[in-house]
């Protein structure tokens, strides 16, 4: 069965697979101190302009644990979007090991702005209310969405002006820089956020992201905080190897290129087929439609998918660096049979 479910149920890019085995030769220094790690580190800060820290871990949970523990205190409140991915998808993660209170803010189309942000910036000083410290924002946003880096920066300078720190949740970063044309830096460090994730595990690695630290002032302290979250990997060269390779080449831009460029085409076909809805621009690799329930319940025979909001009959299409026209026309025939 070919999934459209998520980019996680992809296989591993060869070139990446091929990265691990070459790393899977005699002993190595533990914890990150081997010469695969320093490689992946040089290649992570050419990305950029000024000082970074990157510092991989294992997963994106681990990474958004990880960062916001790295930019709050116990007494914070974390504003994100409602349909942000550390208010629905991590079993409260976050919340539970930085202490933090979990905001979430109404979103239509998963994109924060400062004036819907303006009304949860208050009760700064007072004792009584948890003190806003920190944004999370989400490139591409959990809805297939894209911010701008006009809207970034925007968004980041607002809530620097209120003393907040932003993590920029970059799982799918790669699939927002394919989408927009412009380079990650553009949407990252020249935005001003504080710490983002680069993502690598839906974009073709095994496992494994990459935590980049842009304040410098928490350079110190992250040695520690990764460690206490137990995102410090003890054979952390199968995590870094693969960095080397997914960012030697342009292989991840290509990888995420082409799962936008599927997204865009099956978007393409389905727009004919009668009763389907689009409920979200379609500006990344993921697909938001309604359909109706039977229909639905047919095709999953068959296809797996998200049902993302059942009551709407709302389901989620999400093509990867696998996906083949092939697929695409597999699934437009399922969905045409379904629709009737």
């Amino acid at each position: 069965m070919r999934s459209f479910g998520s980019d996680n149920n992809s296989s591993v890019h060869p070139r990446i697979m091929d990265a691990i085995l070459r790393a899977n030769t005699d002993h190595a220094p533990g914890y990150g101190d081997d010469e695969w790690t320093r490689e992946a580190s040089e290649k992570v800060r050419s990305l950029f302009d000024g000082e970074v820290l990157p510092m991989f871990v294992y997963n994106g949970t681990g990474s958004n644990m990880f960062a916001l523990q790295l930019l709050t205190r116990p007494y914070h409140s974390i504003l994100c979007a409602e349909t942000a991915h550390i208010a629905v998808d991590e079993c409260n993660a976050p919340g539970k090991f930085t202490g933090c209170m979990i905001r979430p803010v109404a979103a239509p189309d998963g994109k924060l702005t400062p004036e819907l942000l303006k009304p949860f910036l208050t009760g700064f000083g007072f004792e009584h209310h948890s003190q806003p410290g920190a944004l999370y924002i989400s490139e591409c946003t959990e809805l297939g969405t894209v911010y701008t880096p006009e809207e970034l920066k925007r968004l980041v300078d607002f809530v620097h002006g209120y003393g907040l720190k932003v993590h920029l949740d970059g799982a799918r970063i790669a699939n927002a820089a394919a989408s927009l044309g412009v380079s990650v830096k553009e949407i990252s460090e020249d935005c001003g956020v504080d710490t983002m994730t680069l993502g690598g595990t839906k974009n073709g690695l095994m496992f494994g992201e990459c935590v980049v630290i842009f304040d410098k002032s928490l350079f110190e302290e992250a040695k520690y905080v990764r460690k206490q979250c137990g995102q410090l990997a003890s054979k952390m060269r199968y995590i870094s190897a693969q960095f080397t390779a997914y960012l030697t080449d342009g292989l991840w831009l290509d990888c995420a290129a082409h799962a936008n460029r599927m997204a865009r085409l099956l978007a393409d076909r389905l727009s004919a087929v009668p009763g389907i809805r689009f409920t979200q621009k379609v500006e990344s690799n993921q697909l938001f439609l309604t359909m109706p329930k039977e229909a639905s319940e047919k095709l999953a025979e068959d296809y797996f998918f998200y049902y993302w909001n059942e009551d709407a009959g709302e389901v989620r299409f999400v093509a990867s660096f696998d996906t083949t026209e092939k697929d695409i026309d597999g699934l437009v025939s399922a969905m045409e049979a379904v629709m009737g």
